[in-house]
């Protein structure tokens, strides 16, 4: 089976989780050729598993301390860049098309009218229909990266056929070093630092796309962006502090690691997102940098891991086979192997699902 694959480029969480599934459709004997689009072609890192693959534009947010700023995101979009470079990709010699909410993947298959696979956590309003999504959010996810067979990631399915999350195997660590990891690459660096400086009794790693080397500033080791030292210091650490993607706050579920997480402001899928961890009482919610939160958080024990199944694997196969099974038994195979800690459960139990 010949595939091809879009990526959405502008955060590394999209990346992280295709690249897990870009190893899981290797194994299962795939041809994928994968495009990218959304990030400055340089600024990307930790590639490998996507061989030789092509970058576009595409259309990316514009977030400035924090914030979505809707003006600079409409003078960002290159309309007759987009048009062109849908309509010049050819998607004739593929059986699939995927896109993980990449709109040049999409948009053509659309042009082409040719079904597309979208397996992404933005498919969930497909499902859920967020109350938090509004008119403008609700016409971003119609349209930003239309496909014709959504596939919704979360952390919970809420009575509809979603699947769980796709993260890599770890190596476990047999005992946390204390640590604190802070990824909070929508805040000024200098804001995050001066939040930090104030636990000095806490030591911090901080990795953050404006840092380009390795530094020390009292508690807090300031990295720069790398896939390895991040994955090696998640595992060691005794909790995070990032934004409310979801790739990372699921690599933190299963490691059992407590979650502090401030969603961008204005972003409703990080809005949607640390909701849903508050109803499910998997993370500690804070609006702004706030030290009283971070106090409080900082005092907190670790939680249990929740565990996931191989979902990266299973939807290989899924995909590779020509998708028969009916993604509702999919779906119901896969949180039949989830097994969530007591209070979760609990929590799941009290929004009346069992």
């Amino acid at each position: 089976m010949k595939i091809l694959f879009g990526v959405q480029g502008t955060g590394n969480g999209h990346v992280s989780r295709c690249r897990t599934l870009a190893k899981a459709l290797k194994k299962e004997g795939a041809n994928v050729d994968y495009i990218f689009s959304g990030r400055d072609p340089k600024n990307y890192f930790g590639m490998e598993a996507f061989g030789d693959y092509k970058t576009f534009r595409g259309v990316t947010f514009a977030i400035v301390n924090g914030k979505i700023n809707f003006r600079k995101t409409v003078q960002r979009i290159r309309a007759f860049r987009l048009i062109k470079d849908v309509r010049e990709l050819d998607l004739s010699e593929y059986d699939c098309i995927i896109s993980d909410f990449e709109p040049v993947s999409a948009w053509a298959a659309h042009y082409q009218h040719r079904e597309c696979l979208g397996i992404s956590n933005q498919m969930i309003c497909q499902y859920l229909k967020p109350k938090e999504y509004g008119l403008i959010a609700n016409v971003i996810m119609k349209y930003y990266a239309p496909v014709t067979k959504p596939v919704g990631l979360h952390w919970f399915h809420f009575g509809h056929k979603l699947v769980p999350p796709m993260i890599d195997s770890f190596q476990l660590s047999p005992k946390e070093d204390g640590s604190i990891v802070v990824y909070l690459p929508f805040e000024g660096i200098d804001e995050v630092i001066t939040l930090l400086k104030s636990f000095q009794d806490h030591q911090f790693i901080c990795f953050h796309p404006e840092i380009k080397q390795i530094s020390q500033q009292k508690n807090i080791l300031l990295h720069p962006l790398s896939r390895d030292n991040f994955t090696q210091a998640l595992i060691n650490c005794s909790g995070i502090i990032s934004n409310t993607g979801f790739a990372l706050i699921s690599e933190a579920l299963v490691l059992g690691k407590k979650i502090l997480t401030k969603p961008v402001a204005g972003q409703f899928e990080q809005i949607y997102n640390a909701q849903c961890l508050q109803s499910l009482d998997m993370a500690t919610v804070m609006e702004n940098l706030n030290k009283i939160k971070l106090k409080n958080w900082l005092d907190l024990p670790s939680p249990k891991p929740i565990i996931y199944p191989d979902v990266a694997t299973e939807l290989a196969k899924w995909i590779v086979s020509g998708q028969k099974e009916p993604l509702l038994s999919l779906s119901e195979r896969l949180w039949e192997q989830t097994v969530f800690p007591q209070q979760v459960e609990q929590r799941i139990k009290s929004l009346g699902y069992v």
